[in-house]
């Protein structure tokens, strides 16, 4: 396959900028601009993102303004939104009128996991996905992943069409021996499959640091917090773009200073990123990511990303302010207490780093109270 770019930052439309609760279409024009004004041209998407909006902001603010040839655009097939093999191309085709396109040039299974991989497989997905590009309306075929080295794998055994793969990679989760970034990415390796790394800075975790850790990196006075993050995974030989789910345009105007002109990670900047990590290990914090995925499986209306935010914050900080803030994120109805869970274990099928949601808000709820 040959280069997604000449540069390895990549857009990632997760997290635009909102105003009034909607995508800040004028702020993002100015990302955007921006963006490709500095000579990058990566863009991602999903149909799920942003409450479904963010495909119809790529429409608005990119390919409506741009030509074709200025731009890579990757939108994915999630599991949600097809029940049958018959539904996959009237979806496929509803997604190109919505980003304004009339191809995409990476289309990606979404998530796959040993959750929803026999839902792609049942319905042939990947051979009608297959089919779409024979017809020139995908460039490359791909899948973004969440599970074991060893299912990876099996995928990339039973299709070997694909031809990239999109991990999360971090320097958090590089050992951690559930999201098993490093073993993945060696996998795509031994099968020649180039990475797309999505989370980075593990859903601005890496971005925002405490003062404790953030000293050690900002001591090396080579740029902010998020830049080591960015960094780390780019330094990778494998790793052909690393997304960043930019939210305003200081962060992306501090992104582009240092990949424009790249540099990989340094001895000394490993060994600093090295002492953070072990600072991470000794609090014990939820590896919540705040992709909200498991917000509408939730039938108690729990914001679960807001409630950890909380309880991490707790841990870090240990003053009231997180006890004081707790009522503000449940719903006024009663139902958003982390004690009204039911443990009916909705969310941790969707969840990507496969907490232990259940157990975690059982301990926020002694931790907190009502």
């Amino acid at each position: 396959m040959e280069n997604l770019s000449n540069k390895k930052l990549g857009f990632g439309l997760m997290r635009l900028p909102l105003k009034d609760n909607k995508i800040d279409i004028e702020q993002t024009k100015k990302m955007v601009d921006y963006f490709i004004d500095h000579g990058f041209n990566y863009f991602d998407t999903a149909y799920g993102y942003l409450n479904t909006k963010s495909e119809l902001a790529v429409k608005e603010c990119l390919t409506y303004r741009y030509p074709r040839d200025k731009y890579i655009l990757t939108d994915k097939l999630t599991s949600t939104y097809f029940s049958s093999q018959e539904e996959i191309i009237p979806f496929f085709m509803n997604q190109l009128k919505r980003t304004g396109v009339d191809y995409f040039d990476i289309y990606l299974m979404h998530a796959q996991s040993q959750n929803n991989y026999s839902h792609f497989t049942k319905n042939k997905a990947y051979e009608t996905c297959l089919e779409l590009k024979k017809q020139g309306k995908i460039k490359h075929l791909g899948i973004s992943f969440h599970d074991t080295s060893e299912f990876l794998e099996k995928i990339l055994i039973e299709h070997p069409e694909i031809e990239i793969v999109q991990l999360q990679f971090n320097y958090l989760d590089i050992d951690n021996p559930v999201v098993q970034s490093k073993a993945c990415y060696d996998v795509c390796k031994k099968y020649s499959k180039p990475v797309i790394v999505m989370e980075p800075v593990k859903g601005e975790i890496l971005a925002n640091l405490d003062p404790d850790k953030a000293k050690i990196l900002n001591d090396l006075d080579n740029g902010s917090v998020a830049s080591y993050a960015i960094r780390f995974a780019a330094s990778f030989d494998n790793v052909k773009m690393v997304l960043s789910g930019m939210s305003n345009l200081e962060q992306l105007i501090d992104n582009a200073s240092y990949m424009d002109n790249f540099i990989p990670l340094n001895e000394i900047e490993l060994e600093a990123i090295n002492k953070v990590v072990q600072m991470f290990k000794n609090q014990h914090l939820i590896a919540c990511t705040n992709c909200k995925y498991c917000i509408s499986e939730c039938v108690q209306e729990i914001n679960i990303p807001s409630l950890f935010a909380l309880y991490n914050q707790s841990l870090i900080r240990r003053d009231w302010n997180p006890y004081f803030l707790y009522n503000s994120v449940v719903t006024k109805n009663g139902k958003g207490y982390a004690s009204s869970c039911l443990k009916c274990g909705r969310c941790e099928k969707v969840c990507p780093q496969h907490l232990k949601i259940r157990d975690y808000l059982k301990d926020i709820s002694k931790a907190f109270g009502k």
